[in-house]
């Protein structure tokens, strides 16, 4: 798309009372949005195109005057943002065919030739993960990244940051949708990781710079987010989570829903286990989330990791009693010394030198103050 008619794009997308649907009818009546731009606001055929009465035209035609598609196009070039638009070639098909998709994309990154070459698998979850959670997310986005997905998710706490970083880890791709314009990164300790993402993959929104994190808008983003994908994996909700708006979303846009099981004594747990009990498909690792998507969706090709030589090779550590009974303790998710004490049954010494010798055998770690996991 030419400059010129960009420019107009950028305009009408600032202007909050045209979202979407508005947007829509804009660029189908009109020849050019430029045309659109000039046109007499006052005009009843605009506000019968629209389905607006004179106060909301009111409101429209007071934010016009405070923008200038000039300025909104030269603030983008200066902060090195491109943008695609629903009527260019580089949008993706599968955004493009929901409910209501954005009329504009901005992005820093590769968006738009990294959509063409991968499909996308959204993972999102709680922002206040419990470790279990944030592993869980980490290690299955590393797999999904090495088998040829792109990792979309909302750069938020918790899951979705641990989702891109699995991505990352793994030297694959990801993308981060935000609630907010591009010049506002949040939350904001995830700056540095969102400058990661551009490296590998992308950040972008539908809304232009300035835009502040709202909580209106988040529901947005999560459309977006399942739009992008094949599939959204919810990796612990709460009964009422935001990561459940997406799950819903994805259904009504005909994708596929998978979901992690939890410890049934964990409130984080509830939104996924009732994922489940609704139809989402139980997922345990990686390769049940590839093998349901070729079964649903053969049209779409899969890049296979790569078996390392010695997978399946039998490694034999010798253990003593002492080891093997706290083994039988120790889980992925952490547990303090005292507890694993208490659980055994066993002098506080013979359990501390038995996780000693367990962590230099490999098959445990201390990852936060005397708290043991199983590797």
């Amino acid at each position: 798309m030419e400059k010129e008619e960009l420019k107009y794009w950028l305009a009408w997308n600032r202007v909050k009372e045209i979202g979407p649907v508005r947007f829509a009818k804009l660029y189908r009546h009109f020849s050019s949005l430029e045309e659109a731009w000039n046109y007499d606001m006052k005009n009843t055929d605009m506000m019968n195109l629209l389905h607006i009465r004179e106060e909301t035209m009111a409101k429209i035609e007071q934010e016009r005057k405070q923008i200038d598609p000039d300025e909104e196009w030269d603030s983008l070039q200066k902060r090195n943002i491109k943008v695609v638009t629903i009527k260019e070639e580089g949008y993706p098909v599968l955004l493009k065919n929901i409910y209501s998709p954005p009329p504009v994309i901005y992005y820093q990154g590769n968006f738009v030739n990294i959509m063409k070459e991968a499909k996308g698998l959204a993972m999102v979850g709680s922002r206040k993960a419990t470790y279990y959670g944030r592993k869980v997310a980490r290690d299955m986005a590393g797999e999904i990244a090495k088998s040829g997905y792109i990792v979309i998710s909302g750069l938020a706490r918790g899951i979705d940051t641990n989702a891109h970083l699995g991505a990352l880890e793994a030297e694959g791709m990801t993308i981060a949708v935000l609630g907010c314009g591009l010049d506002r990164i949040y939350p904001s300790e995830n700056t540095n990781l969102a400058r990661r993402i551009v490296e590998k993959g992308a950040i972008i929104t539908e809304f232009p710079l300035s835009t502040k994190p709202e909580k209106n808008n988040f529901p947005r983003r999560n459309r977006i987010i399942s739009g992008l994908s094949l599939g959204t994996i919810v990796v612990e909700a709460t009964e009422k989570s935001g990561a459940l708006i997406t799950a819903d979303y994805a259904l009504e846009q005909g994708r596929e829903v998978f979901s992690v099981p939890g410890s049934i004594h964990s409130f984080l747990s509830i939104g996924c286990h009732n994922l489940i009990k609704q139809g989402a498909k139980l997922v345990n690792n990686c390769q049940d989330i590839l093998e349901e998507l070729e079964q649903e969706n053969n049209l779409f090709s899969v890049v296979k990791d790569k078996k390392n030589d010695n997978q399946g090779s039998n490694i034999t550590v010798e253990l003593t009693d002492y080891e093997q009974k706290l083994l039988k303790y120790i889980s992925i998710e952490p547990l303090h010394i005292d507890e694993i004490t208490e659980l055994a049954v066993l002098p506080f010494t013979k359990v501390s030198e038995a996780l000693l010798s367990l962590e230099l055998k490999n098959l445990i770690r201390e990852v936060e103050g005397k708290r043991f996991i199983r590797i």
